[in-house]
């Protein structure tokens, strides 16, 4: 974690505060850490390339490495960090990359570092002038390629370069950080509180830091209720309130306007009900034919609004699906 001046960090977001700054600082993948370590102790750091969901780790363990080669003084001189969402065309990589690949260091003995951030933004000709320059100045320079899609970096790329998956983190990897994060910041969390920041997260690190630094703001008390408040997540009543209104009011027309009000006091959309309801709808004790048919409509139903339908239709199709199969569910005793 950055020792900086309390009163600078006070003022940057949690994600950049709480940033690894050495490897061994890292919270998971300690068989791609161990790896890179042996790399750099043996001065043969091949070409890389990173690649998995976000917020799993991938640029902070770069960082964390090119801080371990080159002293402070170095850095600006040695590594050249591009976020090809921005710089992503072949003009980039004829000019600024090629340029500064091709620069000897006269004073160091060691080679650059180059990294690539969101690369699957590039363009295939910018990749394919990419190939060359890695082939021609390996002596000079090593990059790191970082991208959430592998599929969308070229195959020349990837041969060039040592690939390494980071996958989302798992709660017992996430929990001990945070856990660390709330008591530095004096934090009110709850169990229930830092579950839902699991849910959220779904294995990225960023989210729940963005989640909780937001949720603390907003609240005194970082718990389920608030944490899903904050990010305008459907609460687990309001869920169950739509299911049994689904599952036994008994005019079409009531059912239509209890979920409207539910969504609009709350602010709910659609599609989020849809993703909360399937999880309930799949505890329900329901024939397999009944729930594939339900299941079967609701995934319809996300797709159109996938595609930009309007929601009043679509809230419709919804309590139809379940008008039309609901005498066959029983709920789980």
């Amino acid at each position: 974690m950055s020792e900086e001046n309390p009163a600078k960090t006070s003022r940057i977001p949690w994600v950049e505060k709480y940033r690894p700054s050495k490897l061994d600082d890292l919270i998971s993948h300690e068989e791609i850490i161990s790896t890179i370590n042996r790399f750099i102790n043996q001065k043969q750091l091949p070409h890389l390339l990173f690649y998995g969901p976000p917020g799993t780790g991938k640029t902070s363990t770069i960082l964390a490495c090119a801080k371990q080669l080159y002293t402070p003084a170095q850095f600006k001189s040695m590594v050249l960090e591009l976020n090809a969402s921005d710089d992503r065309g072949i003009g980039i990589v004829r000019g600024q990359i090629l340029n500064f690949a091709s620069t000897r260091t006269i004073f160091s003995g060691t080679f650059k570092l180059i990294i690539l951030d969101e690369a699957d933004a590039m363009t295939n000709d910018a990749q394919n002038a990419l190939r060359r320059i890695i082939e021609k100045y390996t002596e000079n320079v090593r990059f790191c390629v970082i991208c959430n899609y592998l599929s969308k970096i070229i195959p020349a790329v990837q041969s060039r370069c040592t690939r390494f998956r980071f996958a989302p983190l798992t709660p017992e990897q996430i929990l001990p950080r945070l856990d660390k994060i709330v008591e530095m910041e004096n934090l009110n969390v709850t169990d229930d509180g830092k579950k839902a920041l699991m849910i959220l997260s779904k294995g990225d690190m960023r989210k729940v830091l963005n989640v909780l630094q937001s949720t603390s703001m907003a609240f005194d008390v970082v718990n389920e209720d608030n944490v899903y408040t904050c990010v305008g997540h459907p609460l687990r009543r309001d869920i169950e309130r739509i299911l049994e209104t689904l599952l036994s009011c008994k005019s079409f027309e009531q059912a239509y306007d209890d979920i409207q009000s539910i969504k609009s006091v709350k602010g709910l959309a659609l599609e989020d009900i849809l993703t909360e309801l399937h999880l309930f709808i799949m505890r329900l004790e329901l024939p397999m034919s009944v729930m594939n048919k339900i299941i079967i409509k609701m995934a319809a139903i996300e797709e159109r609004l996938a595609k930009g339908c309007t929601e009043g239709p679509q809230t419709t199709a919804l309590i139809a699906a379940f008008f039309i199969h609901r005498d066959h569910v029983t709920l789980e005793s």
